[in-house]
């Protein structure tokens, strides 16, 4: 009787094991680099790691003029024009009005502001579960979208941009 209760014990933390393992596997990972557009001479990556439910989204530049800079995703995954206009506007699957994420209304694109030290450098964070990474979703999903950062700082206010100024870099949002 010890053997057939060891053996289902045995078995059961195999199962437990095995389906542990088998959500690490569920993550994805995207890693893009940014361009410099308007002149500028920003650069930088951006990472998008998908994982339960979940996207963080970590974005690292240099090259900035010290002080806020705005951050957005926009329509079209294209950074072909030298002054990233060939992004598009702002990406917003859901139809609202330009805002603040997180509060009031927002466009899913509108991620926020972060701040260039005296050397140019900036970082900013977001996790969300209002993306994906290529779940065809056409409310969530971010792929075939475009990454820019803007010269100037989002007042969540102007519609439909935050008149944030000029785009400084673009990233296409692909595999």
């Amino acid at each position: 009787m010890k053997k057939i209760i060891f053996s289902i014990g045995l078995i059961i933390a195999v199962l437990i094991g095995c389906k542990t393992n088998s959500g690490s596997s569920d993550s994805k990972k995207l890693v893009i680099a940014f361009e410099a557009k308007s002149n500028s001479n920003v650069s930088g990556t951006a990472t998008f790691i998908e994982k339960n439910g979940k996207v963080t989204f970590v974005a690292k530049l240099a090259g900035l003029k010290p002080g806020i800079h705005a951050i957005h995703i926009h329509e079209k995954s294209d950074c072909s024009a030298a002054d990233g206009s060939s992004a598009g506007g702002h990406w917003n699957p859901t139809f609202k009005k330009h805002g603040k994420w997180g509060v009031g209304e927002y466009h899913k694109g509108d991620i926020g502001n972060f701040t260039a030290d005296a050397k140019g450098n900036g970082t900013i964070t977001l996790t969300t579960d209002e993306w994906n990474i290529g779940s065809g979703d056409p409310t969530k999903d971010i792929l075939g979208k475009g990454l820019i950062v803007h010269e100037g700082t989002d007042d969540f206010i102007s519609q439909p941009s935050g008149d944030a100024g000029a785009r400084v870099a673009c990233s296409a949002i692909i595999k």
